[in-house]
């Protein structure tokens, strides 16, 4: 049994999801599937000129998988425009980067970076209201959001 693919980080979905070529109805085209992780390889690879080794370090994936992954978009999108078909852009072991700017959890400060960081990650020394002898600030109440516990006063 293989093992499942690892999910891919791209940086953004696609503005358009379906190409055809023009004056041909998309009833009596094929089609091709192009995943997201493709395209997230094309553009860094083609567009940005990003070397395979930095753009798979932001994929989160292995040289060789970005290697593989490129040359399988490359083999698709140059099947749909030498061949006239449609391609379609969806899908794939995909988890979308976040950008900032995001909260921290802790001290509330606005920063840009990973929406799960926190203080200790970028830097902030927590001090105020709060802070105990270590210099951890306490963390508030949990806000309850929706039908069901207490409301936000």
């Amino acid at each position: 049994m293989p093992r499942p693919p690892h999910c891919r980080r791209i940086a953004a979905s696609p503005t358009a999801c379906f190409f055809k070529p023009a004056g041909i109805p998309t009833r009596e085209l094929q089609i091709v599937v192009l995943t997201l992780d493709e395209l997230e390889a094309l553009r860094l690879a083609d567009r940005d000129g990003l070397y395979q080794e930095q753009a798979a370090a932001q994929m989160g994936v292995s040289r060789a998988t970005f290697g593989r992954i490129v040359d399988s978009a490359r083999r698709k999108v140059a099947d749909a425009l030498t061949t006239g078909k449609a391609l379609r852009i969806e899908g794939g072991p995909v988890h979308p980067m976040h950008r900032g700017p995001f909260r921290c959890g802790r001290c509330g400060m606005r920063f840009d970076g990973s929406p799960d960081a926190d203080c200790a990650s970028h830097g902030v020394p927590r001090e105020g209201p709060g802070a105990d002898s270590g210099g951890e600030q306490a963390a508030p109440p949990p806000a309850w959001r929706g039908r069901k516990g207490p409301q936000d006063a």
